[in-house]
């Protein structure tokens, strides 16, 4: 079974000579089909760039990729591919139904399948008493579900969403949430681009970081988020030699007046950082062990890549 996704060496220039920008730098990368790709970065890192050259919106300056086995651009993988951008306007004067009816008549949807279709889709995206409203008396969490339900009319097999939730409330995201698991579960790709690094946690099963244009960290959630032990402490009193002590012990310490976040190899070093304040003499006032969090994975990736 051929990639979901495979990029070669995709690079984007704007400009010329001392006005050049380098948007996407040399990017590599694959995703395997049925995985949930949470693609991350700061602002101007690259991450529509991306999406926009695999989708064909803009093109590549040098490099190139495939989409589900098939170069960029090939008219059979387009047909099993779906898509939302971040910036969107859709066709204010249709209904619901009829937006989605238009979309499927462009995939090819025969019209004996378009009606089950599309009220399936409807429902699932939380609109189905809304099908014959006009877009344009939408709310922006409405559009951006029917934003979702026209990515998703073709039931495509790699589906890409550019900040599919930044319009919606807490009850909207995790409607989104569920929609993107059940996708998963069967066997959809989806590619999601993201700022809201808590929902990216709850969702994907891989990730990569995007910084100044360059991948700077790319792996599976398990491996990247839960084996890091992180130790928040607040203590009064922490003499020097204790405190070297526990740097020489511990992986990385950072000091924020009398707070401490404490970063381990494993839980026996917890139980001996414990110990070795206590018997300082310090005053403890929290120790807290708890697993790294991906924001955490995030700006040190960010930090380290600046």
């Amino acid at each position: 079974m051929p990639a979901a996704i495979e990029i070669e060496g995709l690079t984007k220039v704007y400009g010329y000579g001392v006005d050049e920008v380098k948007a996407v730098d040399a990017l590599e990368l694959t995703v395997d089909q049925g995985e949930v790709f949470g693609f991350l970065g700061p602002n101007g890192a690259g991450k529509t760039t991306t999406v926009q050259m695999l989708m064909q919106i803009i093109f590549p300056t040098e490099g190139n990729g495939k989409l589900l086995g098939k170069p960029i651009g090939d008219i059979m993988a387009r047909e099993k591919i779906g898509y939302l951008p971040e910036l969107f306007q859709f066709h204010e004067f249709l209904r619901a139904d009829e937006f989605l009816d238009f979309h499927a008549r462009l995939y090819g949807i025969p019209a004996s399948r378009r009606a089950d279709r599309i009220a399936s889709v409807l429902e699932l995206v939380g609109l189905g008493e809304s099908a014959k409203s006009k877009i344009r008396t939408f709310s922006k969490g409405m559009l951006q579900r029917i934003g979702i339900g026209q990515a998703i009319i073709n039931e495509p097999d790699l589906l890409f969403l550019d900040e599919p939730t930044s319009a919606l409330d807490p009850m909207g995201r995790r409607d989104v949430r569920d929609i993107i698991l059940d996708l998963r579960d069967a066997g959809t790709t989806v590619f999601l681009n993201s700022h809201l690094l808590s929902e990216v946690e709850m969702t994907c099963t891989q990730i990569g970081i995007l910084n100044k244009g360059k991948l700077v960290r790319v792996g599976d959630m398990e491996s990247m988020v839960k084996p890091t032990l992180v130790v928040d402490i607040k203590v009064d009193g922490l003499n020097d030699e204790t405190l070297e002590r526990i740097r020489d012990l511990v992986a990385s310490v950072e000091i924020d007046g009398d707070d401490m976040k404490v970063i381990v190899r494993d839980e026996d070093q917890v139980k001996m950082l414990a110990r070795m304040i206590m018997d300082s003499g310090a005053e403890m006032r929290q120790f807290t062990p708890r697993k790294q969090q991906l924001e955490e994975v995030f700006l040190q990736s960010i930090e380290e890549s600046s």
